[in-house]
């Protein structure tokens, strides 16, 4: 069930991220054709006022097309109506037309020669299979030729419409953050909520309502006790509880080391920050985090920290462990993966956003767009970058399973 509840919220997290792509772009006219969850093939799909939405088979990302993502070349035909234009004469002379336009950078001609195209493949009785692929070279051809084509659009409209899907991803950490920081995540109490089952604090007899009054003989405030627990080096530990209006003394316990800390295995309860602290706590949390994967990446770069990450495998396996925990370990781990996805994205490598960013910005400084072949030789070396950083990923991953 958690590991249901978790793949539903990474699917969740990546919605909110397409969906930032696509209203942006919606809204400043750079009309999307289609918008998946997942990669195809579809499992469902339908068409509302011209534009596709589905869910892929491959639940491993997903996608929005904005129309004219790259200037149109020659080598879209060849890749398109190019290949049945071989096989039937009557398109050889404007898809040669259509070519030669492309290369001298004369779309006006361009779009003439699409339509007339157009028009000959709505007369010619093709094989079906050449007909969808035809009809989807043309449409795709159009759509880059076309007066709101991404590729066309201003400089700032373009880095808004792709940034949007990071920042999506950066807004919804913040409102998780926000909202378990008004709730009992706000601020620590020295109350126990939750005492995880087969724990230490379990074995010694710890409860739920307990109030710790000291530990080892020091009283402790709600901020010292993960310190004073995690400083025990695993030494036995005698913990003094209120309980019922009596103190009670619980046998010595050993704290357990869990993820680099010593902890005895209970979760205190918490009460809950007015909304401008919460909000603020938000963003410091969300600054932190940040400057942590920064440093990560920055060892990944010098060959340290590979064993710190993880595939989707793992994601989802982490968020199933934290869904075991309760909503607020739940919520609290899936901020984290939003704000994952968001950073990641926002590197400076195709395909990723990052480097959609940063082809736009140079493309506005140098005031022409980039040709073709660079955009698909520097997308082969990202492309290579994510395969290995999931492969690394995956390995690890089974390694923890293992």
């Amino acid at each position: 069930m958690t590991i249901a509840l978790s793949i539903l919220g990474l699917g969740f997290l990546i919605f909110i991220h397409e969906l930032g792509h696509f209203l942006v772009s919606l809204a400043l006219g750079m009309r999307p054709r289609r918008f998946y969850i997942g990669f195809p093939p579809a499992i469902w799909k339908t068409t509302r006022n011209g534009i596709e939405y589905g869910l892929g088979a491959i639940p491993l990302g997903g996608f929005v097309k904005i129309p004219g993502m790259h200037r149109p070349a020659p080598v879209d035909v060849d890749i398109g109506i190019g290949k049945v234009a071989a096989e039937v004469g009557m398109l050889a002379a404007p898809t040669n037309r259509l070519r030669a336009a492309l290369a001298a950078g004369d779309h006006d001609t361009a779009r003439d020669a699409v339509r007339v195209l157009r028009e000959l493949v709505d007369e010619e009785k093709l094989d079906p299979r050449a007909d969808v692929a035809a009809r989807k070279s043309l449409d795709d051809l159009d759509d880059a030729l076309g007066p709101n084509a991404y590729w066309r659009a201003a400089t700032w409209k373009r880095v808004a419409a792709i940034a949007a899907g990071p920042l999506a991803n950066i807004a919804l950490a913040l409102v998780i953050f926000t909202v378990l920081y008004m709730t009992a995540a706000g601020q620590a109490t020295t109350t126990i909520e939750r005492v995880s089952e087969g724990s230490p604090a379990a074995a010694a007899g710890l409860q739920a309502g307990d109030r710790l009054v000291s530990i080892d003989g020091q009283r402790v405030a709600a901020d010292q006790i993960s310190t004073v627990i995690s400083g025990s080096e695993g030494k036995p530990l005698t913990v003094v509880v209120a309980r019922d209006g009596e103190r009670i003394t619980l046998p010595a316990t050993r704290p357990q080391e869990t993820d680099g800390a010593y902890r005895l295995g209970f979760v205190l309860a918490g009460k809950g920050l007015p909304l401008p602290a919460a909000t603020g706590e938000a963003f410091v949390l969300t600054g932190r985090v940040t400057q942590e994967m920064g440093k990560a990446i920055g060892r990944l770069v010098q060959g340290e920290g590979k064993e710190d990450i993880a595939s989707p495998v793992g994601i989802v396996r982490g968020s199933s462990d934290a869904a075991k925990d309760g909503a607020q370990s739940f919520f609290f781990v899936l901020g984290l993966i939003s704000l994952s996805i968001a950073l990641l994205n926002l590197l400076p490598f195709l395909p990723l956003d990052g480097g959609h960013i940063a082809f736009a910005i140079a493309e506005g400084i140098r005031g022409r767009v980039v040709r073709r072949e660079i955009y698909e030789r520097v997308s082969i070396v990202g492309i290579v970058l994510v395969v290995l950083l999931f492969f690394v990923g995956l390995s690890n991953d089974i390694d923890r399973l293992s």
